[in-house]
Formats: C-alpha cells, structure tokens, sequence
C-alpha cells in the first residue's frame, strides 16, 4: 500500500490501514448488538495514555477546555498518534476535534480553509476521525460544507459535534448530518446536559434507525451512563475531568492567568478511576442498534 509520509511521522496509508482494522473490529463484534463504546475527551497527551491503558475505545483530542474544545497543537496531535498506536489489540482510536475558535458555529471563509487544512494535517499525521460542526446564521446544520469536510477527510470517519445541540432542531438536523455523510453524532439532546436531554436522544437513535452512530455527551458518568445507554447509543462520551496542585512552590499574589474560580495552580487531568468505571460499565452494556 502507497502510503505518503509526514514531517509527524503519520501517513495517509497508516490511517487507511488502522480504519480497516476497527471497522473488522465492529462487524466481529456485531451490528446488531455490540459494545457500548467509551469515548474520552482528552486535552492532553497524558489523558490520551490513560485512555490507552484502561481501555477506552476512542479518544476525542482538543484543546482549550473552557472554550468547549478547539484544534489541538501538532504536536499534540502527533504525540497522542503515537500513544494510541501502542496498544495492542484494537487500536485505540484517535479523534482530532477541528474547530478554529470558540463561539458559535457560524465559520467566514478564511476560517473554513483554516479547518480543511487542519483536517489535511490531521490525515496526514495519522488520525482516525475528525470531529467538526457547522451551522447556518438560521441555526440549520451547513449541509453543504459539512459534505465537503467529510469528503476532504476520508477515509478518517467524521464526527458532527455538539454543534447540534445548539441547532433550531437538533432531531431535524440530524436527518442533515445523515445527508452529509458524518460517520457519528455527538450531542446531549439539546440540553446542557445529556441527562437533560435524554428524551430528545432516545427520539434521535430511533430517527437515526442505524445511519449514523448517535453518541451521549456532556455530564456523563458512572451514575447515570447505563440510564443513558438505554437509550441505544452507540457511545458514551466523557471528560473525567479532575485538578490536581501543581509543583510551584512560589506562586504570586499579584497575577492570575486562569478565569475566575479557578487557580493557575491547579492542574486538570483525567482522572483514571473515573475512566476506567465507565469503561467496565460499557462492558455490560450492549448497543441496541
């Protein structure tokens, strides 16, 4: 296989190869009644090896955790490519969020190129997936250049984000995302959170009808995460999100880089406990779809 290699030391055959693998993955497991997957939103390399180790099937990469997620560095995207190919067995599976700011959806031209260059990196350092959403000023999901990310990134899989949740429609919209060609959906039914918006998400797998991977996300937990993958998701997406002290040990009265309510002082990680609980949870449960 011709394979076209990198300044990252990734390749487009190398991604080609590792979609192969966890797509025969999938079908050994069943279509009709596999595993719940576990998808870990991870802001660093270190959360990435934690999802790694415990098992977690796919890793959504970001950056800017108070911004909600943006692209992450090329470093980082290189690293986390490098962590996840140790596994053995089923690769874990590298997602690389491309969002060029926080705010809203709506994206002008030079921000639309900044995303198909990014998903051109992405490709090329070895990603599995992508993860992107765009809307229209009236709130509907931007079939058209959802189509062309999704085009542009193949064979990596697409991921409409929690773009959708902000839709005038998210169930209307998710017929939309079907039309573009996305792989999955991730979204928390139109709510702050997933539990709120259980409803809408059990109404959306019955829509999806087996076209598109419908994920949970936002507060999602050991607590509640097998009430929400009785709903029938495909997956459940969590951040495990924890802070630790840092090491300083002279820290300035004067000057705060962190917003308010929180320390430059504290360091967020993702916590393994957390992780690896919804990973056992997955285990027992089963999609229904």
């Amino acid at each position: 296989m011709k394979t076209i290699e990198t300044a990252t030391g990734g390749a487009v055959g190398a991604t080609k190869g590792r979609t192969e693998i966890n797509a025969t993955h999938r079908a050994i497991e069943s279509a009709a009644s596999r595993a719940i997957e576990t998808e870990l939103c991870a802001y660093s390399v270190e959360a990435v090896r934690t999802a790694a180790r415990l098992g977690a099937t796919r890793v959504e990469l970001c950056a800017s955790p108070t911004e909600g997620g943006t692209t992450p560095s090329a470093a980082t995207i290189a690293m986390a490519r490098e962590v996840a190919g140790e596994r053995a067995g089923r690769p874990l599976e590298l997602s690389v969020m491309i969002r060029p700011r926080g705010g809203d959806f709506l994206y002008d031209d030079e921000e639309f190129e900044q995303m198909r260059r990014d998903i051109a990196f992405a490709k090329n350092a070895g990603a599995d997936g992508v993860v992107f959403g765009l809307l229209t000023p009236e709130g509907e999901v931007d079939v058209t250049r959802t189509r062309e990310l999704v085009n542009l990134a193949m064979p990596m899989e697409s991921t409409f984000h929690r773009a959708i949740d902000v839709a005038r429609d998210p169930v209307r919209a998710l017929e939309d995302i079907v039309a573009a060609g996305c792989r999955r959906v991730l979204t928390s039914g139109g709510r702050a959170t997933a539990l709120e918006g259980i409803d809408t998400i059990r109404e959306m797998v019955r829509v999806a009808a087996g076209r598109i991977e419908i994920m949970a996300g936002s507060g999602v937990n050991p607590a509640n995460g097998r009430t929400l993958a009785a709903t029938g998701v495909d997956a459940l997406h969590f951040s495990a999100r924890a802070v630790r002290e840092g090491g300083m040990e002279y820290r300035s009265p004067h000057v705060s880089f962190s917003p308010e309510g929180s320390s430059d002082h504290q360091i967020a990680y993702a916590d393994p406990g957390f992780v690896e609980k919804m990973v056992e949870i997955a285990k027992t449960l089963k999609s229904t779809i």
